[in-house]
């Protein structure tokens, strides 16, 4: 029965891991989820590995907390391409989610992109569920509410930036912003790739909240360096190894493509999917006066100045008199003389 089992997970492995390098990787890959209900149909674009699973609700995706010591997946299934094939230009991306994290210290949740060959269902027992002995290229902004001295973690509440290994490049203190990441409430999170300036930035807000001007994390990185012509994998990666930590996704937006050099990548607004549609700006009054006394004293002006170059051929032309040689003169008639 043992065997049996094993066998038939290793062929679902197989089948799974067959299924992603089947698919063709997209520059322009967009999804949007306002909540997992059965109507959203999130099963078509997203997978989930490990603990994850629909929350009591069935609109939420809990990615871990199930037990003691768990760990969970939540990703989508088509690869993304940074570096479009034909072009060969660089792909931004802008990344959108709200989470909740139970009342607890644990490893929190983390936003991954992994190379699309790794093993998704696979878990060592590290941070965000990957990081153990295995050593791989990837990128990855954790949520954080375990103090590890090991990794030199400021405090059991910050935001970091992991490349290739579990020690952030970069890292912000949340109660800088007056947040706590595990208080049980709804938060929004905005991760946005500008590859053209190769700026990789985080937001954090509270749900409801607009999203912030500046950054609560800004790192400069080549993502079309760090993998080249491979494809990866971006998804919410959980692990709850020190505690039964629960970590919910209650929404998940995702957006990619090829920006004009002159235009920096536009992040997702979560107030468009909400619903509730942007104040239009009226134009002021006196700035339709102004605009048309403008019009009207240049139009003056070049009216006068066609009439004065009108004027001024008109007088050259009209100086020219015809110049006739003296034989064709008529001569006045003389009286004859008897």
């Amino acid at each position: 029965m043992v065997a049996f089992s094993s066998s038939r997970y290793l062929l679902a492995f197989l089948l799974l891991n067959l299924y992603l390098k089947v698919m063709d990787a997209d520059p322009n890959l967009t999804f949007y989820f306002k909540n997992f209900g059965k109507d959203s149909n999130f099963e078509s674009q997203l997978a989930l590995f490990g603990d994850a699973k629909l929350s009591r609700d069935n609109f939420s995706v809990q990615i871990s907390g199930s037990g003691v010591s768990t760990a969970g997946r939540f990703v989508c299934k088509k690869p993304l391409s940074l570096v479009h094939e034909k072009s060969r230009k660089m792909v931004s991306f802008s990344n959108y989610f709200t989470f909740s994290m139970s009342g607890v210290n644990g490893d929190g949740l983390a936003f991954v992109m992994l190379p699309s060959q790794f093993p998704l269902n696979v878990f060592d027992g590290g941070e965000m569920g990957f990081l153990g002995e295995r050593k791989m290229k990837f990128l990855a902004v954790e949520f954080d509410t375990f103090k590890n001295e090991k990794h030199g973690d400021a405090n059991g509440n910050h935001v970091g930036i992991d490349v290739g290994s579990p020690v952030s490049v970069k890292v912000s203190n949340v109660s800088s912003i007056n947040l706590v990441l595990n208080g049980g409430e709804k938060l929004q999170a905005w991760i946005d790739y500008e590859a053209s300036s190769k700026r990789f930035e985080v937001r954090l807000n509270k749900f409801g909240e607009s999203r912030p001007l500046h950054p609560l994390l800004t790192y400069s990185i080549d993502l079309s360096k760090m993998w080249g012509d491979e494809n990866v994998v971006v998804g919410l990666s959980s692990s709850s190894a020190n505690t039964s930590q629960e970590n919910s996704v209650h929404s998940w937006s995702f957006k990619s493509g090829i920006m004009p050099q002159w235009m920096h990548s536009e992040p997702l607004d979560p107030q468009h999917f909400l619903g509730k549609e942007e104040e239009m700006k009226v134009r002021k009054r006196s700035d339709c006066t102004l605009r048309v006394l403008s019009a009207l004293v240049l139009g003056t002006g070049c009216g006068a100045l066609g009439a004065f170059l009108v004027l001024l051929l008109w007088t050259i032309l009209g100086d020219r008199r015809p110049i006739m040689p003296e034989e064709f003169v008529v001569q006045q008639p003389k009286e004859l003389e008897y």
